[in-house]
């Protein structure tokens, strides 16, 4: 009997110390998964820094799609500071206009330069961007009148467009641009971005005879007034230079 309670006793007291044994390694785990998780609480946040180069995919898909257009634009953008890049656009186009009895062909290059700013608190390795940004133009090209028609208001003395090949060349123009506009990374590295443009006009050369209808970067001119709108879908690859 007393050897059945000493056992009984013994038994007892070994479960205790297996209890004891497993609530002190589950304390522990939970204590050391604490503190890991409060060390990857406090490492900093490291940022890509590098340069990016794209291309504007609206302008070869109207390309491919609009008759009497060609355009073709790189970009590229480098971070200089957390929230800060330095940008460009350089381009080419050529374009007809044949509307309102005249008709023309605008051919030329242009590159804008500026800085970018982004609005966009990122998460943890997020590198997206809600951005505004200011840029300065400057294009060099050519106008040449191919047809016009001579403006009458009676119907008994109808009029037909007269060609004419009169070229101007080595016109230039500047301005001013604004541009707002949200950038994804869609792939590590790889983004996706639309943006709006809001330009005014600074300087321009004219042909002589007619006034630019288009100006290369600047695109549509208006009677009467300064400014012009453009817009752009740009896919670009990010070359991570470093991290910071």
């Amino acid at each position: 009997m007393k050897l059945k309670h000493t056992l009984l006793l013994g038994f007892s007291l070994l479960l205790a110390s297996i209890s004891m044994m497993a609530q002190e390694e589950s304390i522990a785990v939970e204590d050391s998964e604490t503190v890991e998780t409060a060390i990857n609480d406090t490492l900093p946040k490291t940022n890509k820094y590098g340069l990016r180069v794209g291309v504007d995919i609206s302008k070869i898909i109207r390309t491919a799609v609009e008759d009497g257009y060609t355009s073709f634009e790189v970009n590229g953008d480098y971070r200089i500071k957390k929230d800060i890049y330095v940008a460009a656009e350089l381009g080419t186009s050529n374009r007809i206009w044949d509307q309102d009895g005249l008709k023309t062909t605008t051919n030329g290059s242009y590159i804008k330069l500026g800085a970018d700013l982004n609005a966009y608190n990122n998460w943890l390795d997020m590198n997206n961007a809600i951005f505004g940004g200011l840029r300065v133009g400057f294009s060099t090209f050519s106008q040449e009148l191919n047809s016009y028609t001579i403006y009458t208001t009676d119907p008994a003395f109808p009029v037909t467009p007269r060609e004419v090949s009169i070229e101007s060349t080595g016109l230039t123009a500047t301005w001013a641009e604004l541009i707002v506009g949200v950038k994804t990374e869609v792939l590590n590295n790889l983004f996706l971005s639309i943006n709006l443009q809001l330009k005014r006009k600074i300087t321009e050369d004219t042909p002589e005879g007619f006034d630019n209808l288009i100006i290369p970067g600047f695109n549509r001119t208006y009677d009467f007034s300064q400014f012009g709108v453009g817009y752009g879908y740009t896919i670009s690859y990010l070359i991570p230079l470093y991290k910071k």
